[in-house]
Parts: structure tokens; C-alpha cells; sequence
């Protein structure tokens, strides 16, 4: 593949059964709208008892089912987040970590600097996160993944990925190649997706595309770089 080809995502997730959890930012075609999006899979019963809450610019993890939650910690948290003129997107608790930085004059990087892979061996899935900071009817992007250096789990390595937007362009990373036992961590850079104008569009296709099995809860936010204002899809297949 051309290192400056931009494939369609539904493509690229149409048939993996299990890419696990992922992000999306970008910008829309006609660079009117920074774009990001979330979505959660899972396999085991703790994992699926899932869904997306909004509480004004925040999105939180909750059970679906209370009564049946096994083990929180690594499946609550709230993926978004929004300080000052930065949005936090992350598939874990270091939402908060980087939050608590931003507030205090601090960058993503340090904070990430003292948060690692999740300690579930033997998959040591990886933490991936990104962050949207604005200034001046534009933006800039980051993206970030914490992954174990070998299969012991013995150490972290850490990879930072910045961005200028490009008109139609994204970025998606995501925490498993596929599945499998154990599930292979994502290698290599964050792929380059389209970004449309539509944003139900864009979500529908996320959604889609994504395994019927183990898809569990999708958000998806574009916000007007002129004004400011936002608007959103958020689905939860637990209803």
C-alpha cells in the first residue's frame, strides 16, 4: 500500500472479527469540522455488559447490567474528556492521567510517560489515546499507544504520532491486529481513513462494518472549527 493511500475504515474492519478497541481523528473534506470517534468491543461477558453515557462534553463507560459486572477496573472509565481548549479520547482509565497534566500546565506525552500497557496477561493490551487541541478556527492531533516490548510483559515501549489536518483525512489506531489467544497488539502507524463531510455517514459506516458479535458501543463527534459547536452520534448495541 502507498504510504499516502487513504482507505474507506469500513474496508479495513469489514472483515476482522476483533480489532478490539479504537480511535479515529480527523478532519472533514471540506475542513469545516475536526472529527473524532470511539468504539469499544469485547468478547467475554464482562467485557459486553457495556454501554456509552453523555454528561455534557464527557462520555463514561458504564455497566449495562450491574448485577452481572465482574471486574470494573479495566472496563469503567470515561473515554472523553474536555480540558480548556483540548478533548481527551482514550480507551482507559489514563484519561484522567492526562486530564490531571493538561491542568496543570503539563503535556499528553508526560502524562503518558508514567502510565503503561494494561496489566491483563497474556494479551497486555495496549493503551491507546489521542488528543484534540485547538487555537485559532484550527486544530492539531495527536496519537499515542503504550505496548508491551515482548511477550513477558517485562517492559513498555512508548510511540507518539502528530499530526497537521489534512482536509478529508484521518488517523485510526486501535488495540489488536485481530483476534486470536493471545490477541496480536497493533503494529506499525495509525492508518490513514476518509473522513466525510456527513456525520451520520461516517458513523454508520463505523458501525456497519464493525463484527456483529463482539461490537459493543460507538460515539462519534464532529465539531464546527468556526463556532465551535459540536454534534454527535453515540449508539449502544445494549439498549
Amino acid at each position: 500500500m502507498n504510504v499516502y493511500t487513504i482507505s474507506d475504515i469500513g474496508e479495513l474492519i469489514r472483515d476482522n472479527s476483533y480489532v478490539g478497541r479504537g480511535i479515529v481523528i480527523g478532519k472533514s473534506e471540506d475542513g469545516k469540522k475536526a472529527v473524532f470517534a470511539y468504539f469499544i468491543m469485547g468478547r467475554s461477558e464482562n467485557s459486553r455488559n457495556r454501554i456509552f453515557s453523555e454528561e455534557g462534553e464527557t462520555v463514561t463507560i458504564y455497566p449495562f447490567d450491574a448485577s452481572k459486572v465482574e471486574d470494573p477496573s479495566l472496563i469503567i472509565y470515561s473515554p472523553v474528556r474536555r480540558v480548556g481548549n483540548d478533548i481527551v479520547v482514550t480507551n482507559g482509565d489514563q484519561t484522567d492521567t492526562i486530564c490531571e497534566f493538561l491542568q496543570k500546565g503539563k503535556s499528553f506525552e508526560q502524562a503518558l510517560e508514567t502510565r503503561c500497557f494494561e496489566p491483563d496477561a497474556p494479551n497486555f493490551t495496549p493503551r491507546i489515546s489521542g488528543i484534540l487541541q485547538f487555537a485559532a478556527d484550527n486544530f492539531t492531533y495527536k496519537l499515542s499507544i503504550l505496548k508491551s516490548a515482548d511477550a513477558a510483559g517485562s517492559a513498555c515501549n512508548r510511540y507518539t504520532f502528530a499530526y497537521t489536518p489534512l482536509n478529508g483525512v484521518g488517523h485510526f489506531i486501535h488495540t489488536y491486529n485481530c483476534d486470536g489467544n493471545p490477541i496480536p497488539t497493533f503494529t506499525g502507524e495509525p492508518e490513514r481513513v476518509r473522513i466525510p463531510n456527513n456525520l451520520h455517514e461516517f458513523a454508520q459506516t463505523l458501525w456497519s462494518n464493525l463484527n456483529e458479535d463482539n461490537k459493543i458501543s460507538l460515539y462519534v463527534r464532529y465539531i464546527d472549527l468556526a463556532s465551535g459547536a459540536s454534534e454527535n452520534v453515540l449508539i449502544n448495541k445494549n439498549k
